[in-house]
């Protein structure tokens, strides 16, 4: 379905919607639908040109919504014809809250429901997209973070139907469990922390001193939530970005009202912390790590941390973690607490289906072009050059210029990777 085209400063802008089945091997059964927005510049509207469709991180996150021809998006309507794509359980595709799930009658219902929002469904969407919108036709696919790992999903199971793809900050391990990708992850945490304390070594006593009120103190945000040691250190999942470490030290600057908290610190928190706004996020986080059967996440970076004494609440100084998912995490979030039966079971399952054919994969003839940032907080580094290596016909890029958030941060990371995949540079 076409609705509407609308007009942007120097967008022309279509949205679709298609209908998709809930899960794709039963097309007889539930159905859901699949949003998302078509851009062009506006004068070149009638041209033929290419597509590039873009993969958005996350899990759980919506595609951006655009405003203008800033940043990466301009450079790639330079020549092409962009598709912005809600992944299903995000923005306008069937967006999964703990509204839109409370008619499921029990939490076995909602977990069973879930299982239907991994990679492999994504691609599938996408592929419909790709027949109703774009006629069918190849085209190039841009997969940021959590978007790269879908891309090697789609280079897994439909390969024909990209003329290239182009990953940054987002090449998965093909075959190592959630503990490995957690162990690796811990340590870049740490590794980004130290920075951040010789950029500002006086943050350590602030960020220790909050932590020691909080010891002490029931102290809630603004949604009542209660604010823990254990979720103040989530807190640190900020300092993975380009603006990460300043973002942390003007957060603890004004973190103090006389002997109590700020109400500013609080609302940043809580802001920061909470999943209201991207619930799937929390639900199916260590699920994109599970890649066949007989493997089960069982909270895999809960007890990998039990591993670590120096990420523990207790010690000072404290330590912050990263994107991890906790139990906690999700029975401490309004937003997600009604839903907290149906993560542990979501944690149980070990029955996942596989998200890469690894053999085709290894003999893959579509030209990919790959950003490996090797100071990521968020996808390791050797992984993802471990994978790079195991790719037909992948070049890479490794830079420690960028962090994870390089595209968003420098357009000029598109230009080289599309360079890279035409083998122009």
């Amino acid at each position: 379905m076409r609705f509407a085209t609308s007009r942007l400063p120097g967008l022309l802008v279509t949205e679709h919607e298609v209908v998709v089945p809930l899960d794709h091997d039963d097309p007889s059964g539930e159905h859901l639908s699949v949003f998302a927005r078509e851009l062009v510049a506006p004068r070149k509207r009638d041209q033929d040109l290419p597509w590039l469709v873009f993969l958005q991180g996350g899990p759980g996150v919506p595609a951006p919504r655009p405003t203008s021809r800033a940043g990466w998006l301009g450079r790639a309507l330079l020549d092409h014809r962009v598709l912005l794509i809600d992944q299903r359980g995000t923005g306008r595709s069937a967006p999964v809250t703990r509204q839109t799930l409370a008619h499921r009658d029990d939490a076995e219902q909602q977990a069973a429901y879930l299982r239907h929002f991994r990679a492999d469904a994504i691609v599938r969407d996408a592929e419909v997209l790709r027949h109703e919108v774009a006629g069918g036709r190849e085209w190039t696919l841009l997969g940021q973070s959590f978007g790269g790992f879908a891309a090697l999903t789609y280079l897994s199971f439909a390969p024909d139907a990209l003329s290239d793809v182009v990953i940054t900050g987002g090449l998965p391990p093909l075959d190592r469990g959630p503990e490995d990708v957690y162990r690796a992850t811990y340590a870049r945490v740490a590794d980004r922390y130290r920075r951040f304390v010789e950029r500002y070594p006086e943050d350590t006593a602030r960020l220790d001193a909050v932590a020691d009120h909080l010891a002490t103190t029931d102290v809630r945000l603004p949604s009542g939530d209660p604010l823990t040691v254990a979720r103040l250190q989530s807190l640190g999942t900020v300092l993975g970005h380009s603006d990460g470490l300043e973002t942390m030290h003007y957060l603890l600057e004004r973190a103090w009202a006389g002997d109590e908290l700020s109400d500013a610190f609080l609302s940043q928190v809580e802001s920061r912390t909470s999943f209201v706004d991207r619930p799937l996020y929390a639900l199916l986080h260590e699920a994109i790590y599970c890649s066949g059967p007989g493997i089960a996440s069982r909270w895999a970076a809960q007890r990998v941390r039990d591993e670590l004494p120096a990420f523990s609440p207790d010690a000072r100084p404290l330590l912050p973690t990263g994107e991890m998912i906790y139990p906690w995490t999700v029975e401490q979030d309004r937003a997600l607490a009604p839903l907290a039966e149906a993560a542990q079971l979501l944690a149980e399952v070990d029955d996942w289906p596989a998200l890469y054919d690894v053999d085709q994969l290894a003999r893959n003839t579509v030209p990919v072009a790959a950003a490996i940032y090797h100071d990521d907080m968020y996808v390791e580094y050797a992984y993802s050059l471990e994978t790079a290596q195991r790719l037909g016909t992948c070049r890479w890029w490794v830079t420690s210029e960028y962090v994870h958030d390089g595209l968003r941060s420098d357009a000029r990371v598109l230009d080289r990777l599309l360079d890279m995949a035409a083998g122009e540079a």
